[in-house]
């Protein structure tokens, strides 16, 4: 048992804050909202985001940082991708020098083009035997009520991947250890942008031939960004690859596929933002993505054409077709 900490109360935050109650660890867990922290210790369930879950009594919140991070062995960072810094500001003064800090978050941040673990290492100084990523097909809804799911701890210290996937293993929740921070982080991230373009595919009214042709050559763009990044092409493949973008992709649950369709069907980016209570965050992470494949020299017209989608440069018809009308060439290539 560790005394663990999730700084964000979100869904996924909430859903895993759940898994690590299961596995038999202390839990505490930070909220933005007082009213929202109230709600959690006093109904055991986070009313805003999985309201039919009932959360473990194990699970305590509160809207302190200071409180929140003390004596943490864990602490696990929930928050939306591109508020991380501004987070962690505040934040690091109170995060314990040896706890280990553990990454929900996909996304590549604006401006820096780095990954989450990058800007962890940054603000905290944490070296990355201390940093960890937890990524894979792992829809929040499905987690918080303990369908069977499999995911990956990654970090550059096995020993450190091993601890963590015992303190959150558990009957419905198997993790897998790799050392791949790199690929798993490029992995969960992209498959946000791919699922924007599946889903814009879906809000057009085209089938199932056009979703598995826009998945697979996600996963082809993913791929070659890896390859040029370092990343482990096995780890591209599995659960933080290819699994995270097959369920992002296919699941009426996943954020990112849902505003795409609606996209699809003609809403704007702000008609769809207004509506949407969770950041869906290939939204912002697609011109990150776009501008870090071209410091790499790396081709990703999906991602690319998503970017222009959500600038407002091309329309939902205009991107299906630039995707299409691409010139002809080896599927290897």
């Amino acid at each position: 048992m560790a005394r663990t900490t999730v700084m964000g109360a979100g869904s996924w935050g909430t859903a895993f804050a759940l898994v690590l109650a299961d596995a038999g660890n202390d839990v505490r867990i930070w909220g933005r909202r007082q009213e929202l922290c109230d709600a959690i210790n006093a109904e055991h369930r986070n009313v805003d985001y999985l309201p039919d879950i009932e959360l473990p009594h194990a699970i305590r919140a509160t809207h302190d940082p200071a409180e929140a991070l003390e004596g943490a062995d864990v602490v696990v960072l929930a928050v939306p991708s591109q508020q991380l810094r501004s987070n962690l500001e505040s934040w690091a003064e109170h995060v314990p020098e040896q706890a280990i800090l553990v990454s929900l978050m996909k996304g590549v941040e604006l401006g820096t083009h780095k990954r989450m673990s990058e800007v962890i290492a940054e603000l905290t100084g944490a070296g990355p035997e201390r940093i960890a990523v937890v990524s894979g097909p792992n829809l929040a809804k499905e987690i918080a009520s303990r369908e069977p799911a499999a995911s990956v701890v990654a970090c550059a210290d096995q020993g450190v991947a091993e601890q963590l996937q015992q303190l959150c293993h558990t009957t419905a929740f198997r993790p897998y250890t790799v050392t791949d921070v790199v690929g798993c982080e490029l992995g969960g991230t992209t498959k946000n942008i791919i699922g924007l373009a599946v889903g814009v595919c879906v809000g057009l009214g085209f089938g199932d031939n056009s979703k598995a042709s826009v998945i697979t050559r996600g996963l082809a763009e993913t791929a070659r960004l890896g390859a040029a990044m370092g990343a482990d092409p096995r780890t591209i493949a599995g659960l933080a690859g290819m699994g995270d973008l097959v369920a992002t992709c296919s699941s009426p649950l996943s954020r990112n596929r849902t505003f795409g369709e609606k996209l699809g069907l003609g809403m704007s980016v702000d008609e769809i933002a207004a509506q949407t209570k969770q950041v869906a965050e290939g939204v912002k992470s697609c011109q990150s993505v776009s501008e870090l494949a071209k410091l790499h020299g790396v081709d990703m017209p999906i991602v690319e054409h998503v970017a222009a989608l959500i600038a407002g440069e091309m329309n939902p018809e205009q991107l299906v077709k630039a995707m299409i009308s691409r010139e002809a060439k080896s599927e290897v290539s």
